[in-house]
């Protein structure tokens, strides 16, 4: 068959620039066909999706991609490593797909991959020089920035390569290729006019940040502009009946409770959780009323507001440090949000190449069949993921829409 690309995403929402990507990445790789592994209701930085994984599915198909797979919330939401991983061990699995490409700030993915294969070997010298910078109080990104710096000795060639979040995520992609061996072949395509955290628009060009931040403050007549103009009317449409989340302060009453309900053992159990951590995150939750008051209290130099903001989530999800392990050590299930007939191909193709896929395209149907208790414990972390994100709905905060909501096509 032609090549199929592989794309991991958020889509939070999908915009300009995500379509460039998309159009750049297929002649870059020449590849007729696209996958996307797309993060569900919650994101990596430890907040939320203003629009639900469906509708952002919706935005995906009717925007050049043929088949959308859902990203676990285990992956989804936590570090840039685990989160790479995840979604390159979904693509990789179903053996059909010969290419991935990502965006980033970076356009030399030679640069990218020389610090991949640092991160990847783990020399004993790299390791040291990391455990040094740890010690001095550091968050551990900072202290792997530096440790990288110094063990790679060319300041010129890699000093703004480590800050810049693509990057980071570009890094951890190479990581993975290397680490399941996978004969995936990596592109990169340059970030255009705004940055991950931009808050400006450059042309017809603006962030996910940016977009979320006009989606909040009501003003929309600029949209039109930023976004193609299927994704504009699934917006608009998800606005009108209630049906966006604006960020982890949706759920900030939410989280609060349970942090002050959960005992200190219990939150010593949540992922990123260590060092004496826990104590301050129950002072923080008994003494504060929003998320920013309690992020306030709690970061430090140590502890990176992405970092705390996954803690959140995770206390909020029951997400514990077992669930995380599980995440690590299993072949994760194929669940469609959505595809077209091109889709329904490369699913078909899929198969064929790899009979032991684990397909979802009817969760009521997979439960029933399904006897690996690993699989099933990670099925169940999403569909409780997307009853707690409807909470945040303005109106018709359903449950149980990962059994009643149909696949996009």
């Amino acid at each position: 068959m032609s090549r199929v690309l592989g794309i991991v995403a958020e889509y939070n929402p999908f915009h300009n620039g995500h379509a460039y990507h998309i159009k750049q990445s297929k002649q870059i790789s020449n590849c007729r066909y696209t996958v996307c592994v797309m993060s569900g209701n919650f994101t990596q930085r430890g907040s939320c999706s203003l629009i639900d994984k469906w509708s952002k599915a919706k935005m995906a198909i009717e925007n050049g991609v043929d088949l959308v797979i859902e990203l676990p919330v285990l992956y989804a939401t936590s570090s840039a490593e685990n989160f790479a991983f995840g979604a390159v061990q979904i693509l990789d699995s179903l053996k059909i797909v010969d290419d991935i490409s990502f965006g980033a700030e970076c356009s030399d993915i030679q640069i990218l991959s020389e610090i991949a294969d640092v991160l990847y070997r783990e020399p004993k010298a790299f390791k040291s020089i990391l455990a040094h910078e740890l010690d001095k109080g550091v968050s551990f990104p900072k202290a792997r920035e530096n440790a990288l710096l110094m063990y790679l000795n060319n300041t010129k060639r890699y000093l703004n390569i480590l800050s810049a979040p693509n990057n980071i995520l570009g890094i951890e992609y190479l990581k993975a290729l290397k680490l399941l061996d996978s004969h995936l072949v990596p592109h990169v395509v340059e970030r255009i006019e705004a940055d991950y955290n931009s808050y400006g628009i450059s042309g017809n060009i603006a962030s996910s940040t940016a977009i979320r931040n006009i989606v909040k403050s009501g003003n929309f007549k600029v949209l039109p502009k930023i976004l193609p103009e299927s994704s504009y009317s699934v917006l608009m449409e998800n606005i009108k009946f209630g049906h966006v989340v604006s960020d982890i302060s949706s759920f900030e009453k939410e989280i609060l409770y349970v942090l002050r309900k959960m005992s200190i053992d219990e939150i010593k159990n949540l992922p990123d959780v260590n060092e004496g951590l826990e104590n301050i995150l129950k002072k923080a939750a008994n003494s504060c009323n929003s998320v920013i008051e309690f992020l306030n209290i709690v970061k430090s130099k140590r502890y990176t507001n992405t970092r705390i903001q996954r803690i959140l989530l995770y206390s909020l999800l029951g997400i514990t440090k077992k669930d995380m392990q599980i995440s690590k050590k299993v072949n994760p299930y194929i669940r469609v949000l959505g595809m077209n007939k091109r889709g329904e191909f490369i699913l078909s193709e899929a198969l064929k190449a790899n009979p032991k896929l684990q397909v979802i395209t009817s969760v009521k149907k997979f439960e029933d069949n399904c006897s690996n208790k690993n699989l099933m414990q990670m099925l169940s972390k999403d569909i409780y993921a997307t009853n707690v994100y409807t909470l945040g709905y303005e109106f018709e905060s359903s449950a149980n829409l990962d059994y009643t909501k149909k696949l996009v096509k």
